[in-house]
């Protein structure tokens, strides 16, 4: 662990140059008639470091070239870039990025898309994108801004040397060094060559260049580039310049990986004095040496003095991502990960230290009852960040505003940033082509919307500055403290915590399980860390989700369970679920807080592998025997929630509001779908469904119909590819029919004693129904949605489609329906749901890969956004006719009984379907797919 400082976007001499050209000297002619002695000291505090002095020099410069010149002058265009680049320099991304485009389209107007100086605007932006972390953004602009300057000024000018630089940069952060090396190296001639070995961009090059050799180990090579580096910038700038603290950073960092401790401290400390005389104690810089430090010691297991430097550089990304708010503006910040969460190291060795300082005896108080254990929690929530949670976020300021105008407004202003993104991203995609792969006529439209886009946001936001001055903080929360979350918690609730973690010697692989109920906390550790979650949860679900024995995937299952050929499950066998496994993760994660925990609703907030298994399979008790019905299975003493933040309790109880619709439900199932009849095997079953599903176009207002499907056959999806922008509907319409979901959808709407009309069914059930029915407004008066189909994973329908649900299919496909309702058309629908039943196959997934990080971030994101308060979710393929008997028995409860909450009607439906449904079906594959994430509790 640790961080390698880089140089970003100029040269050293080259920024200072541009700075120094003119620039400076209109504003100083205004005040002394004297230009050159201005000139003289903006270079003088550029080379002091001192960026927020010229910053505000080049704010008058710019000023005054827009007065004297016009707004569209290139030179307009180069104050606008090079005052761009001093608040990159400082972090302040949000206020560089306008400057940055606004720059790049004056030069494109005044001088042609092919001039250089578009190469220098590109590179501007590209950094931005680069430092947030916005990869694939930040290339294809680097490539066009090289090959810009390439052709402008010969293959063997400078400015060619500083693009090939930064585009090395790029590749050096995502750890392609086979693509970076070459690239630095080229730079590096070319810069000795036209510069000479002096120059300090002969410096900036051998640092960089150095660093990638450190990466990888190739210190011999490292050494005398690092050491040169220092001696030219250190002549050049002089020594107390923060690119030299960088430098002697980097230098540190060479002998740290190599064990020599005592050489690296005095070095990083030099860097970190350098950093904070210069730059003051917050700069984002400050905190590489304060970060590099604290690893330094924690190698030597020194925890007071780690945990005293990670302190500091944690308060800096705190500081960051507070300053860095989606709520400002609807640019950069907002696409990107915070730097609190583009840093979580920091945090996880800050954690890791503070343990052993409380185990270590170096607090007063016992490692389970100690304001520690209080400040780690809030620490844990930092570096994790989630879709599903900010979007949550969203929905809960919506109505938190007290005033249906109001959260109408603030709708409006979350749509328009989510609009100002998409546009935006296209047109950063057009710069990055060469003038013969540009529509002029579509780019200016898209200038056109997006300047009207901001326009109303600002509009939007004055009005919320007076009506709703508490917006931004509520649309943008901070980690919650224990006692904001006991304030919360009923007396029969406990919220656990986890933060998975790697081996980072001294210390192993660990997990950290902070609980806390209405009146304690408690902070433990486990042996059990990423990697051996990893594996634990890999094996589980094997005797899960059938498809891990695909032809595919089965090799995988076959190694972790140790089953030789003769074992291996056959298709219509059950599927190995080792409890045995199940009871060693439990006593692993829950052995050291059962007492705590005993009795109590579980409110959950995963992190890593364990998001992408539903708690309810843990096993209590060493289980004996091969009967699933008496196993102690976690679901037995416990009804669980899932909450995708700490935060998102208060977003749910206290900021959100219950639902004010006044129809109880709506449902959509049974799509009209015909299988693959000409399949061998499953054709005439296909075509025999096919038949019932056309059939079924309504409930009957008395009885069930009786269509159960076939046991073996999963809600599961075949491959469709991409046609254009949408899916193949033939190709939907090739998924196998569902007419089961009418038997479901139509028992609980009588459970629920609503009109049986308002069910959905067959050709009622369409996207263009749901979407019409949103923008009429009457979607929203439902207080529970429920949808019976297919769900797909981002990538399963195709290789760009997002995650979404299959509903029936046009005669043609459009842009407006193609059968495929995706997640970021449900994001635009408008509903006020107290739940939201998604009963289809992997609804709780965010990709198409089991091992997927956050495995929230698709359907739930997008539901949490158009107004869910709780959600039902799947994660695997879920069996049909076992998923009519859950979704029916846990809605039926919460109809017979309000005041029993969701997660304990599912977990009742679970019960009776182990206990009471047919034998097959206590396997935990048919009960315990779906999970509550959201508001657990009774609805209104």
């Amino acid at each position: 662990m640790g961080r390698l400082g880089s140089r970003l976007c100029l040269g050293v001499m080259a920024l200072t140059a541009l700075l120094g050209s003119g620039l400076a000297n209109q504003a100083r002619a205004q005040a002394t008639a004297d230009p050159a002695a201005l000139n003289a000291e903006v270079i003088e505090l550029y080379r002091q470091g001192k960026y927020a002095e010229t910053t505000e020099i080049a704010k008058r410069a710019l000023a005054l070239r827009e007065k004297e010149l016009g707004p569209d002058h290139p030179d307009v265009g180069t104050a606008l870039n090079n005052l761009a680049l001093l608040l990159q320099a400082q972090a302040r991304y949000g206020e560089a990025e306008p400057l940055c485009k606004r720059s790049l389209a004056l030069y494109e107007k005044a001088l042609g898309p092919d001039d250089p100086l578009v190469g220098t605007a590109l590179n501007c932006l590209a950094v931005l994108y680069k430092n947030l972390g916005r990869y694939g953004e930040a290339e294809p602009l680097y490539k066009r801004s090289l090959a810009l300057r390439e052709k402008a000024l010969g293959p063997d000018h400078p400015d060619v040397g500083t693009a090939l630089n930064n585009l090395a940069l790029l590749y050096d952060r995502q750890g392609l060094y086979g693509e970076a090396e070459p690239l630095y190296k080229r730079s590096l001639a070319l810069r000795e060559k036209a510069l000479g070995p002096d120059h300090p961009d002969i410096g900036d090059s051998l640092n960089n260049l150095a660093t990638l050799y450190v990466a990888q180990g190739r210190f011999g090579e490292a050494v005398p580039l690092l050491k040169r580096s220092v001696l030219t910038l250190e002549k050049a700038l002089g020594p107390e310049h923060p690119s030299v603290g960088t430098l002697l950073n980097n230098l540190a960092k060479m002998y740290e990986s190599q064990g020599h401790y005592g050489e690296a401290e005095p070095l990083y400390k030099r860097s970190l004095a350098l950093h904070e005389k210069a730059l003051g104690p917050n700069h984002p810089d400050v905190g590489i040496p304060l970060g590099n430090l604290a690893g330094l010691y924690f190698a030597q297991s020194q925890w007071p003095q780690a945990a005293e430097h990670w302190r500091r550089a944690t308060a800096i990304l705190e500081r960051l991502s507070g300053r860095n708010t989606a709520a400002v503006a609807p640019g950069v910040i907002a696409k990107g990960r915070s730097e609190a969460e583009r840093n979580d190291w920091y945090f996880s060795g800050l954690i890791k230290s503070a343990h052993r300082l409380a185990k270590n005896g170096y607090t007063s108080a016992p490692l389970g009852d100690d304001a520690l254990a209080r400040e780690m929690f809030e620490t844990a929530q930092w570096g994790q960040g989630s879709e599903a949670a900010a979007s949550l976020a969203q929905m809960a300021v919506r109505s938190a505003s007290g005033s249906p105008k109001l959260a109408l407004l603030v709708r409006d202003r979350q749509d328009l940033v989510a609009d100002w993104q998409r546009r935006d991203e296209a047109r950063t995609a057009a710069v990055s082509q060469p003038p013969g792969r540009r529509d002029a006529q579509v780019e200016a439209a898209n200038s056109a919307r997006l300047a009207v886009i901001d326009a109303r946001i600002s509009e939007i936001d004055q009005r919320l500055n007076v009506e709703f001055p508490d917006y931004a903080a509520l649309a943008n929360p901070t980690p919650l403290p224990v006692v904001d979350v006991q304030r919360e918690l009923g007396a029969d609730e406990a919220l656990l915590l986890f933060l998975d973690t790697y081996e980072w010697k001294p210390t192993p692989e660990e997990t950290f399980i902070w609980v806390a109920t209405k009146s304690e906390v408690r902070w433990v550790r486990s042996g059990l860390g990423t990697p051996s979650l990893k594996r634990e949860v890999a094996a589980l679900r094997c005797g899960l989700n059938a498809t891990g024995w695909s032809e595919k995937a089965g090799g995988k299952c076959a190694e972790l369970l140790k089953l030789s050929p003769d074992q291996l499950p056959k298709p219509n066998d059950p599927l190995p679920f080792d409890a045995a496994r199940a009871h060693a993760l439990y006593k692993g994660l829950f052995g050291q807080v059962d007492d705590l925990i005993k009795g109590k609703h579980l409110l959950i907030v995963p992190s890593g592998p364990l998001t992408q298994l539903p708690f309810q399979v843990f096993v209590t008790a060493t289980p004996s025997g091969a009967d699933n019905r008496s196993i102690r299975w976690l679901v037995r003493d416990h009804a669980i929630t899932v909450l995708p933040a700490v935060s998102s309790l208060k977003a749910l109880r206290r900021v959100g509001k219950p639902s004010v619709a006044a129809k109880q439900m709506i449902g959509f199932g049974n799509p009209l779908l015909d299988g693959n009849q000409n399949d061998p095997e499953n054709g005439a079953y296909f075509k025999e469904q096919a038949a019932l599903a056309r059939a079924q176009t309504g409930c009957a207002q008395t009885k069930a119909h009786s269509t159960t499907a076939l046991r073996g056959l999963n809600r599961s999806l075949s491959p469709v590819p991409s046609q254009g922008t949408h899916v193949d509907v033939e190709r939907v319409r090739h998924q196998a029919p569902l007419p089961e979901t009418a038997d479901e959808l139509c028992a609980v709407a009588r459970d629920l004693k609503t009109n049986v009309n308002d069910i959905r069914l067959g050709a009622r059930a369409t996207e263009t129904e749901v979407k019409a029915m949103s923008a009429s407004g009457a979607l929203a008066q439902y207080r529970v949605l429920h949808f019976a189909t297919h769900g797909a994973l981002a990538g399963q329908l195709s290789s760009t489609s997002e995650p979404g649900l299959i509903l029936t299919p046009p005669a043609t496909g459009s842009e407006t329906d193609d059968g495929y309702l995706s997640a970021s058309e449900i994001a635009a629908l408008k509903l006020d749901a107290d739940w939201v039943i998604l009963s289809a196959c992997n609804t709780a997934g965010g990709a198409g890969k089991e091992d997927n990080a956050e495995a929230l971030s698709g359907l739930a994101r997008a539901f949490f956004y158009a107004q869910a308060r709780a959600l039902l979710v799947s994660h695997w393929e879920v069996d049909s006719a076992a998923t009519v008997k859950l979704i029916t028995g846990a809605v039926g409860e919460t109809a017979r009984n309000p005041k029993v909450g969701r997660s304990e009607a599912l977990r009742g439906a679970m019960l009776a379907l182990i206990d009471t449904g047919e034998p097959h079906e206590a396997h935990p594959s048919y009960w315990a797919p779906f999970v509550l994430v959201g508001k657990g509790g009774a609805g209104r």
